[in-house]
């Protein structure tokens, strides 16, 4: 495509290409960082979003990861076959249970979260202060377009 035809789309189109690029680009680099855990990334997500809690039942879990409902409780199930979740009733709610990380999925939430986070660190922080500021702000208003 040469320049001219670039030129020629709407800008939404363009626009939705670079988010869409910018989306598969992250992917690419931080899944085979959460693969090297052992992990899925939506295993990932409800380790990290667990992490420093006392526990979520899993209506918190659901609205904190936006993992679908049926897709958390096979998740939930998966990470506690592997004894880094378990479940517990709610001592608030009784209808409600509550997932909560054992000892080894605190001490693997410790290790992946901070070594996931230096890992993406060291790529964000090639943007200067500002283009980080302003990235946040022009994604913020990308995402509220849609809701």
């Amino acid at each position: 495509m040469n320049h001219s035809d670039a030129a020629a789309k709407p800008k939404y189109m363009r626009l939705l290409r670079e988010l869409v690029q910018a989306y598969q680009a992250f992917e690419a680099y931080t899944m085979p960082h959460i693969k090297s855990w052992g992990l899925t990334p939506a295993q990932f997500d409800v380790i990290a979003t667990l992490g420093n809690t006392e526990g979520m039942t899993f209506r918190e879990l659901g609205e904190r990861t936006l993992i679908y409902k049926t897709t958390l409780t096979s998740v939930v199930d998966r990470l506690q076959e592997r004894g880094l979740v378990e479940r517990r009733p709610s001592t608030t709610d009784r209808r409600s249970t509550l997932a909560v990380l054992t000892p080894e999925g605190d001490a693997l939430f410790q290790e992946a979260f901070n070594d996931h986070a230096e890992h993406l660190r060291r790529r964000l922080e090639r943007l200067s202060e500002d283009e980080m500021e302003e990235a946040i702000t022009q994604l913020r208003r990308v995402k509220d377009t849609f809701s």
